[in-house]
């Protein structure tokens, strides 16, 4: 690289790192765990554990943020030092090009996670994904998105519970329900709320002629004791059922399936993947807390008539993003316009860009 364009960009870079450190102050956040351990050495502090729980919650949240903010000044620091022997030499090294592309890297982190300021945003999640009209295909095409998702939060090291897996009539999947923890879960996969169409030459077609697919996909924050979401049992059903599908002799043998349904709403969640009935039963309350927060924040903020569009009929016209696997290959987000032809690698989890794009637009806030 000629050391003129190794000087703009790190102009560039530099530019932008200079906005946004105006608003990162680790003094503060040093301050705030301080306060927070200091709680914790008071006497009957494990007395109330869902206050202690709470407290230790934000203390690693606020420590990973901490350590997040040092590596990117670590990282600016490594940069700037680059640059002045680069500019002594007017010679750009092999290492000064790796160490401005990890700086890059971690500065587009940084601007998303600065979006993240909405009260959820850093909490655990919960992904749902349901196939539409199309028996097979759209089936198959919800399992595509299941394997997508679980390739991103393994990429970003977050940790992935299956709560719910109804299998495919054939193959893919009827529905399934994930929970996935990590920080700022919620803040970056709530981007992915929607309708995903894809178009491919089918593999169950024997005239291998091209068919549209469409399955959905929801996003709910996972609620901590500092949310009070209170369900009296005259507000809901509970059935009992045998589960089905895998899971082994015992699942299937015993009514350990649980489906809820909150009355006023008509929400209605089920869990079968715990042999435990009332494991099932804790599972299904949560995610319903979760539905019913949501519809609440929506009610408050006066989003009912994005709720309505989101839970459209999944068909044409109602998708955020498209996958096209044929005539060309293009993924390409509808909301931002961002799109990519490396289409393989979409489906191996590489959501950052559609979600940094989602985000920096500030779409849906």
């Amino acid at each position: 690289m000629e050391f003129l364009l190794f000087k703009e960009k790190y102009d560039d870079l530099k530019n932008r790192y200079d906005q946004i450190s105006t608003y990162l102050d680790n003094s503060v956040i040093e301050k705030d765990i301080n306060e927070l351990k200091d709680k914790t050495l008071i006497e009957g502090f494990w007395d109330n554990k869902a206050n202690a729980s709470d407290i230790l919650k934000q203390i690693s949240k606020k420590e990973s943020d901490l350590e997040f903010y040092n590596s990117v000044l670590s990282k600016y620091e490594d940069l700037c030092i680059s640059y002045e022997l680069s500019q002594m030499n007017q010679k750009v090294e092999d290492e000064s090009i790796e160490i401005l592309d990890d700086f890059s890297k971690i500065l587009d982190q940084l601007e998303v996670k600065e979006t993240l300021n909405q009260k959820d945003d850093f909490r655990d999640a919960i992904i749902q994904i349901h196939p539409g009209a199309g028996g097979t295909e759209s089936q198959d095409w919800a399992s595509m998105l299941y394997r997508m998702y679980s390739k991103w939060i393994s990429n970003n090291n977050y940790s992935a519970k299956l709560v719910e897996h109804q299998p495919g009539d054939e193959t893919g999947i009827k529905d399934v329900v994930i929970e996935v923890k990590g920080s700022y879960a919620y803040g970056f996969l709530k981007s992915e709320m929607g309708v995903h169409r894809l178009v491919r030459i089918s593999p169950f077609d024997s005239n291998s002629r091209r068919h549209t697919s469409f399955a959905s996909v929801f996003v709910y924050p996972i609620l901590d004791n500092d949310i009070d979401i209170t369900i009296n049992d005259n507000e809901i059903r509970i059935d009992t059922y045998r589960a089905s599908g895998a899971g082994g002799q015992h699942v299937n043998k015993t009514d350990s399936a649980v489906r809820i349904t909150h009355i006023e709403t008509g929400i209605t969640v089920q869990c079968q993947n715990q042999r435990s009935q009332l494991k099932n039963k804790n599972t299904a309350l949560k995610i319903l807390k979760s539905k019913l927060y949501q519809l609440k924040l929506e009610e408050m903020n006066d989003q009912l008539n994005q709720k309505n569009s989101n839970k459209k009929d999944i068909s044409w016209g109602s998708q955020i993003r498209s996958y096209i696997f044929h005539p060309y290959n293009l993924v390409k987000d509808h909301r931002t316009k961002y799109e990519t032809s490396n289409i393989s690698s979409v489906m191996d989890g590489n959501l950052d860009d559609f979600m940094k794009h989602y985000l920096l637009n500030k779409i849906g806030d």
